[in-house]
């Protein structure tokens, strides 16, 4: 074997080790994760503000397309951040498209497996696959056929996500975002459909909010849920902006008994003065809840 072979095979190896060290200090240390969607840079801010994780950007973080050279020395700031990179959303840039005339399914394939294999190198357990750019239905496209391309797309990169020990969340979307997969229901039927354990859903506040959904909905998809956004409906601010009562989602929750971690993704009007307030107060609500 020779010294590139070995050398990757070590690095492997070590970040398989960071992986599982990750992952195994987070469900041991287990009480309800609160996270912020920011960069890793923020991270320190975060921590101070009461956070437990980082939940980034697949697109800026992981780099799907660029070399390893590129990605090398933000996955340095990744690792060495004071708190854990659970999490990253925006997975597909919106001219990647998986829905419509111009999919390209072998390069959406490529992209998820340099995603997955880094989001293992940095310690990261879930994709968000929102991507409303990427999979809006064109006008006068068939939704069925936008429908099988979905889930296509959903079997073939699963099974990557195996491989490298994530787990792909479909994020359901508000009607006025995007046209195409708007409720837990329609989320649901895709994660049931593809059939693989490392595809689940996730549940949105802020989408639920904005589309009225019920939030016995959480109770009814549960079993599909394990991982949660949360921002407020009005302007789409952090958690005690307008003094939203999450409540009855928070039970919701509490009813499915869910493990999971609740990323606030959403807008400040005072970052950080604000942060250690909204937490505190989001704290409360869950605890009201009766969470761990």
């Amino acid at each position: 074997m020779g010294k590139e072979n070995r050398a990757a095979n070590n690095n492997c190896a070590q970040s398989n080790l960071a992986f599982t060290a990750s992952w195994l200090h987070f469900r041991a240390t287990y009480h309800m994760k609160i996270g912020l969607c920011t960069s890793v840079q923020q991270a320190d801010i975060a921590a101070k503000s009461g956070f437990d994780y980082v939940e980034e950007n697949v697109q800026t973080l992981l780099m799907a397309e660029a070399a390893d050279e590129v990605f090398a020395p933000i996955l340095k700031v990744a690792q060495n951040a004071p708190l854990p990179t659970l999490a990253a959303n925006c997975f597909l840039p919106g001219a990647l498209k998986c829905t419509g005339p111009a999919v390209d399914l072998e390069r959406i394939v490529r992209y998820a497996e340099t995603a997955f294999r880094r989001a293992r190198q940095v310690g990261m357990r879930f994709i968000v696959f929102g991507s409303g750019g990427s999979r809006q239905v064109p006008e006068g496209f068939d939704h069925a056929h936008a429908r099988d391309q979905f889930l296509t797309c959903l079997r073939r990169i699963a099974p990557l996500a195996e491989e490298h020990d994530v787990i792909i969340v479909v994020e359901p979307l508000h009607k006025k975002e995007c046209n195409f997969i708007n409720s837990l229901a329609d989320g649901a039927s895709f994660v049931e459909a593809t059939n693989h354990p490392h595809v689940r859903l996730l549940a949105d506040f802020y989408h639920m909010l904005k589309d009225g959904e019920d939030p016995n909905e959480i109770v009814v998809h549960g079993k599909w849920i394990q991982h949660v956004h949360v921002a407020e409906c009005e302007g789409r601010f952090a958690p005690g902006t307008a003094g939203e009562d999450f409540g009855p989602f928070l039970r919701a929750l509490k009813q499915i008994d869910f493990k999971g971690a609740i990323s606030y993704e959403c807008g400040w009007k005072q970052f950080p003065e604000q942060a250690p307030g909204s937490v505190q107060g989001f704290r409360e609500q869950i605890q009201q809840a009766g969470l761990a």
